[in-house]
């Protein structure tokens, strides 16, 4: 049970997070980490750094419960979902600020967005679940019909964007398919992982149903991707790291989901409803600091458009508020850490080397004593770039996009396809059929027309190219965790 609040804070107060494992929370066998506030520079909490003894625990501890939890009734696994989603909603400002504080994301954006997002899977699955269906297929002399059940005890890795909106969206069609998890959280952003658990011990998840590791990821998520007992990864982080667990799981026959990185194109045509395609341009790129996979960190403008777009883009970016991620008026809050300022600003050094301009941003904005080792950083505009430069072709996560012109729809479709990976793309435009013409030509596993992270939990939501394999959402998710197993029966 839950007392009190989620998180302890407070003038000299330090969180103490464990690892849940089996029902207990108990600490690691190898030391903490410090969880560092990203708007403060102040440490916030310590963790366990977690390592091989850890997990094999964990896994165990899924592994016993698995019989019981995969014999449960779906009705009961999706009422338990259902709890858990009351509780999470229940505590949404709570969880919001403890969001906003561990990421640096504005609180705004985490009560608008992050929980709310969190409570809806938990409520998508425990409904999906409910009315899922499987196959039946006739012959002339026998019936085929389709069995689905839990892969076992599966591996779930989560980025620090967007903490328990990423965790819920795979754990909640992990158990209500019936598996048991090992979730290693990111070592930057473990306080809403820690709060989930708590919430579901609160809602009565049985013991060692979910199971929550902290630590660093070749120490404890190398461990989990190599278990033999884990039989499923779903894996949501940066390319590189992708490629790794791939390589590792691919030669076990794991079954793997892979939601990598993605270099995305914002499209927009001079037909397009220019107010609109300004907004949704803006919010494509400096949502959540430009932190999100999803992001649009590459405009493309047709020519006759392109002098007037980038005037007012770079008007509407130059007033953007960056401030205090818990200040309800901020628009950008702190990046996850002055090193991955540091990253971000090199990009930015790259660009001018490579000929381009940055028309506005990049710099560290002057917050007050309260901020001012925060990872804070202006949202940059960059134009004057050809197509192979590092800023154009590398994922820079972070508030900075670059605008580039094209003189027609092949050419729009050339660039936008120009680089190698695949994730998302949003077009701006009032001719329908282009739209639909340009949709199909890229290659992308996601297309947005006049709109940007509009999402229906029951599409797919996966990338092509290096932004990953395989594809999560609705029929997608439960059947990446589950088995199909054909029945033929005879007929006399």
């Amino acid at each position: 049970m839950t007392n009190g609040r989620l998180l302890e804070h407070g003038a000299g107060t330090l969180h103490t997070v464990q690892n849940l494992i089996g029902g207990r929370y108990i600490p690691g066998h190898e030391g903490t980490i410090e969880d560092v506030e990203p708007a403060t520079g102040r440490a916030l909490a310590v963790i366990p750094r977690s390592n091989q003894p850890d997990v094999e625990e964990a896994v165990e501890a899924a592994k016993l419960a698995f019989p019981a939890w995969s014999a449960t009734p779906v009705e009961e696994r999706a009422r338990m979902l259902e709890r858990i989603a009351g509780l999470v909603e229940a505590r949404a400002e709570e969880l919001a600020e403890m969001e906003a504080r561990d990421t640096g994301k504005p609180i705004r954006l985490a009560r608008t967005v992050d929980i709310p997002r969190a409570v809806r899977n938990l409520r998508f699955f425990a409904g999906a679940v409910r009315h899922d269906e499987t196959g039946f297929h006739a012959m002339d002399d026998a019936i085929n019909y389709t069995l689905r059940k839990p892969v076992g005890v599966v591996g779930l890795i989560t980025p620090w964007n967007l903490p328990l909106y990423l965790l819920t969206w795979k754990v909640a069609p992990a158990l209500a398919t019936g598996n048991t998890i090992v979730a290693k959280p990111s070592e930057l952003t473990p306080l809403t992982a820690d709060a989930l658990g708590r919430l579901a011990q609160e809602a009565g998840l049985p013991d060692g149903v979910l199971n929550i590791v902290h630590g660093y990821g070749p120490e404890a998520g190398q461990p989990l991707v190599e278990h033999p007992d884990v039989k499923a990864i779903s894996f949501t982080g940066g390319t590189v790291t992708g490629r790794h667990v791939a390589a590792t799981a691919a030669p076990m026959f794991k079954k793997t989901s892979l939601e990598l990185g993605g270099k995305n194109p914002t499209l927009v045509f001079s037909d397009a409803d220019l107010d609109a395609a300004l907004a949704g341009t803006v919010r494509a790129g400096f949502t959540n600091q430009g932190q999100v996979c999803l992001c649009g960190s590459r405009v493309l403008v047709e020519e006759g458009l392109y002098d007037e777009f980038v005037d007012l883009l770079v008007k509407r970016v130059r007033a953007m508020r960056v401030g205090d991620p818990l200040d309800p008026r901020t628009e950008l809050g702190a990046l996850i850490s002055p090193a991955h300022r540091e990253k971000v600003e090199g990009y930015l050094k790259a660009a001018r080397d490579d000929g381009g301009e940055v028309l506005c941003g990049g710099e560290r904005p002057e917050l007050g004593d309260a901020h001012k080792d925060g990872a804070f950083l202006t949202p940059a505009v960059v134009t004057g770039l050809d197509q192979d430069a590092r800023c154009i072709q590398e994922e820079i996560f972070g508030p900075v996009v670059t605008v580039q012109p094209f003189k027609d729809e092949a050419e729009a479709v050339r660039l936008a396809n120009g680089v190698r990976y695949g994730l998302a793309a949003s077009v701006w435009t009032r001719d329908l059929q282009r739209a639909h013409r340009v949709s199909a030509a890229l290659d992308t596993g996601m297309v947005w027309v006049n709109t940007w992270l509009h999402r229906d939990l029951r599409v797919p939501f996966g990338g092509m190219k290096d932004s990953g394999v395989g594809r999560e959402g609705g029929r997608w998710s439960l059947e990446f965790f589950s088995e199909a197993r054909n029945v033929c029966v005879k007929l006399d």
